[in-house]
């Protein structure tokens, strides 16, 4: 749910350079795969095991709050160096693409899920090739859809699969 809900941000807030009939086609089809996820996850909750929340023993331990803090750190310098001295500020969102898909690599060794490293590397290669359009010289659309409107749908196109997989959200292991 987590991933699937980035991902409708991601398309909602990247796809803003699309012609109008277009971009309404776009965040229609991801409100639709957004909804489909949330009541498959629902129906699976419910249906199955008890998911451990925040609390001692959760896979939202430590490690993960370190990898979001260190995400954050990233995204805030990465952001001020592209809008300041590299003057590249329409890279911003290929930066955040970069980042978040590190940040799969790291996730895929805390919740010891395997798939994370594919998602990651798909996501962190929008984002680079996204920061090649910006060196280059392409404007917002180009830059949206690939490091934007891309991995938005990788997120939610990984959420369907993830709901959908035999493997349940409670069979998540914290390391160590």
């Amino acid at each position: 749910m987590i991933g699937a809900s980035f991902g409708l941000i991601y398309v909602f807030v990247n796809s803003g350079a699309l012609p109008a009939p277009v971009r309404w086609a776009v965040c229609l089809l991801a409100a639709f795969v957004f909804v489909a996820v949330a009541f498959l996850a629902v129906r699976r909750v419910r249906g199955g095991p008890a998911v451990r929340g925040a609390g001692p023993g959760s896979v939202f331990g430590k490690s993960y709050w370190l990898v979001v803090a260190i995400e954050v750190v990233a995204l805030i310098g990465g952001a001020r160096l592209l809008s300041g001295p590299l003057e590249m500020p329409e890279a911003g969102v290929a930066w955040v693409s970069v980042v978040v898909g590190v940040h799969f690599f790291a996730l895929a060794v805390v919740f010891r899920q395997r798939f994370f490293h594919g998602l990651g590397a798909l996501i962190t290669a929008c984002g680079a090739v996204g920061i090649l359009l910006a060196m280059l010289g392409y404007g917002a659309l180009p830059i949206d859809v690939v490091a934007g409107i891309m991995p938005g749908a990788l997120l939610l196109a990984f959420g369907w699969w993830g709901v959908r997989r035999e493997s349940s959200l409670a069979e998540l292991q914290p390391e160590g």
